[in-house]
């Protein structure tokens, strides 16, 4: 029986020669993976339709055997056309999905993370690349998975603090008002990147290129 679901595609990587693999977030379903079968053929009616960050209306068959399921249909709802505009956007929004994938598990419903993820893009394009959205989706992100840090409970001095705890309460529109400096930016880069280690094991990939952006 298939199934259909809204979802962005947050990673997309060959299988074989012709076909893909597609990883969604979804609000109902969490993360999904799904093969598209004949994707890169030329004449595929996948094609144009699978792209990083694309949101889509799909359906799929679920497999019995593995979490791999068939994709069978695609209607393309938006593809953030604008986040291509700038290497910084879309090196912050790929690490954002790969956090999002090293702290979830696939076939499980996640609360909010579709909603987190989709703002997050959109909050991108407001404004020229800078680390403080990136550090407003980790913290956001580890609040749903009920890890947030308290700043008023770190070494970070008053003023990264301050703006640790604004990251956390804003919403995207008025976080574009914070303007920390270079040192505070390095000091809240240090504090959620031990905050993240401790509680995933490891960076997730592109950190670092997310966050070099005006050092």
């Amino acid at each position: 029986m298939d199934c259909r679901a809204n979802g962005i595609i947050l990673r997309t990587r060959p299988l074989t020669e012709t076909s893909l693999i597609v990883q969604w977030l979804t609000p109902d379903l969490g993360r999904i993976a799904t093969v598209a079968k004949g994707a890169r053929r030329p004449k595929s009616p996948f094609r144009g339709k699978l792209d990083l960050f694309y949101e889509c209306e799909f359906s799929f068959a679920r497999s019995r055997r593995s979490e791999l399921h068939a994709l069978r249909e695609v209607t393309l709802r938006e593809t953030h056309s604008t986040l291509r505009k700038d290497l910084g956007w879309l090196e912050q929004a790929s690490y954002a999905a790969a956090l999002v994938e090293q702290t979830t598990e696939t076939e499980t419903p996640l609360d909010g993370f579709y909603e987190l993820f989709s703002g997050f893009i959109t909050a991108l394009v407001m404004h020229p690349p800078q680390p403080q959205t990136v550090f407003a989706f980790e913290l956001k992100l580890l609040g749903r998975l009920g890890l947030q840090p308290d700043p008023n409970a770190s070494a970070l001095t008053p003023g990264s603090r301050a703006i640790v705890q604004k990251l956390i309460d804003l919403d995207w529109a008025a976080m574009v008002s914070l303007k920390p400096s270079m040192l505070q930016s390095r000091e809240i880069q240090q504090f959620l990147g031990v905050v993240l280690n401790h509680h995933t094991g490891r960076p997730a990939r592109g950190r670092e290129s997310a966050l070099a952006l005006n050092s």
